[in-house]
């Protein structure tokens, strides 16, 4: 089921998945997507994870993204707190649900750490991240460069259009300029994660491009024993849909060993 939300004047498009078998009704899964993702880009990952764990799951798509409202260029070098702290709340504000769980990919895993240690929404049981950043270093830079030089050559471009329509400037050159920026050369959020004091399940895959093991090493260590890192192996960026078993199977056993939902 797909609608539209007003935040203001901002609209914001979502998504309901359904389980085939509804086991939790009070609880919801709510769906973060990368920095160049939207709804249509989790594909059929979202439904297989609703009926895996007979929870309804919520995906939205972040302002400039999808078929949501533009966002102005630049985006703040901050943009990610703001994701966090002001929208995020707002969207979790529309769900009427005793229970949240957030499961973040990328750029969308970092929001939702921010939110876990700034925000402190008692709603909010569990977090699960894919590919999260806690800093920038050298490797991501390298892969965000790579993939400029992709949508420049009309490569990225061209398969983004069919998701992002009108706001493929606002999704890419928001991300790109923004992680390119020299100013943004040491952003760290480590000290804010020391706020999140729920369970959270910091999954990488071993081939990661755009991240390297010390992004979850240092996860871990800032938020202390409630974090639990999960190795895919042979898994680059994009887990959910390069190895979505392994990682379906894993939040499943994370979401019953936390009694999350």
């Amino acid at each position: 089921m797909r609608t539209m939300i007003s935040i203001g004047e901002i609209s914001l498009e979502l998504a309901k998945f359904s389980p085939e078998q509804t086991v939790f009704a009070d609880a919801v899964i709510v769906l973060l997507h990368e920095g160049l993702g939207c709804i249509d880009m989790w594909k059929e990952f979202p439904q297989t994870l609703a009926d895996a764990t007979g929870t309804a799951v919520f995906a939205y798509s972040r302002r400039g993204y999808g078929g949501s409202s533009p966002a102005p260029l630049p985006r703040p070098l901050d943009y990610m707190e703001e994701e966090a702290t002001y929208w995020l709340p707002r969207v979790l504000e529309a769900l009427d649900y005793r229970r949240i769980i957030l499961v973040g990919h990328s750029d969308g895993g970092s929001i939702a750490l921010l939110h876990s240690g700034l925000c402190r929404d008692n709603r909010v049981k569990a977090v699960v991240t894919l590919a999260a950043h806690a800093f920038n270093e050298p490797k991501c830079i390298d892969s965000i460069r790579y993939a400029r030089e992709q949508f420049l050559s009309g490569v990225l471009s061209t398969a983004l259009e069919k998701y992002h329509g009108n706001n493929i400037d606002c999704a890419f050159w928001g991300w790109c300029d923004t992680w390119l920026n020299d100013a943004f050369s040491d952003w760290n959020i480590e000290q804010q994660l020391t706020g999140v004091d729920i369970p959270v399940l910091v999954v990488q895959g071993t081939e990661d491009q755009y991240g390297s093991k010390e992004q979850v090493e240092r996860i871990c260590r800032s938020i202390g024993s409630g974090a639990e890192a999960f190795w895919i192996p042979d898994c680059k960026h994009s887990i959910h849909l390069e190895a979505p078993i392994p990682l379906i199977a894993g939040v499943t056993g994370f979401l019953a060993t936390t009694q999350a939902i």
